[in-house]
């Protein structure tokens, strides 16, 4: 191991993401997969020799995750979707001790889709009503995706108002998310169409390089790619 190595625990390392991320770590010189924990594994006592823990589990292991990283001073990366209220609440507490990027989506491209939106929402004005339509293979849990609410709060913060989704759970597809501006006479559409995972895993295994020796916070992909 290099000393300019980066110390990863891959948390849900036998699922879909975990397997990406660890097969996309393979071709980064900079990235080392140091340890790798599944469910039912103890979290803390592999997360001691890390640097930074990238977390594609489930939900309700967020509480342990957290846990372990206060215990540890170590740094998280947090792709799981579908938190509850409190279980969001623990992560933002969490964050006062520790640096956290939190993300519903790690993909470059869709980082840059939340900015477009939002500057769209704003240019468009009220004249123009929004929707999103998301799709997911039909083994992803939560409806809607944690994309699709990402960009509905982005929405809501410029119009007041609820921003309807439909989601479709269909096939293998990978993620797609459309943005629609509905307006008089014309229509606006922002597409992402994600034809592989890889792309996540590359945006988190970025985001475990840039959140090293950063202060406590709650950061988003925005801030790792310097968009805010």
């Amino acid at each position: 191991m290099k000393k300019s190595d980066v110390r990863v625990l891959l948390i849900g390392a036998a699922g879909r993401m975990g397997k990406t991320v660890r097969d996309v770590a393979r071709n980064d010189p900079n990235i080392q997969i140091a340890a790798q924990c599944d469910l039912g594994d103890p979290i803390e006592p592999a997360m001691k020799n890390c640097d930074v823990a990238i977390d594609f589990s489930q939900a309700d292991s967020i509480d342990e995750i957290c846990r372990a990283a206060l215990q540890t001073g170590k740094s998280l990366i947090i792709g799981t979707t579908g938190h509850s209220q409190q279980q969001r609440k623990t992560i933002e507490e969490t964050a006062h001790c520790a640096p956290i990027v939190l993300a519903s989506n790690f993909s470059v491209g869709v980082n840059v889709l939340f900015w477009l939106t939002q500057k769209a929402t704003e240019l468009l004005g009220c004249d123009f009503n929004p929707e999103i339509v998301e799709t997911h293979h039909k083994m992803k849990k939560d409806a809607p995706s944690g994309t699709a609410k990402t960009l509905a709060e982005i929405l809501k913060a410029v119009r007041n108002s609820e921003i309807p989704i439909q989601s479709i759970r269909e096939g293998d597809v990978v993620g797609e998310h459309t943005v629609i501006f509905r307006g008089p006479g014309e229509r606006l559409e922002l597409t992402h169409h994600a034809a592989s995972r890889g792309i996540f895993a590359l945006g988190a295994l970025r985001a475990a390089k840039w959140v090293i020796n950063k202060p406590p916070g709650l950061y988003s992909m925005l801030d790792v790619l310097g968009l805010q």
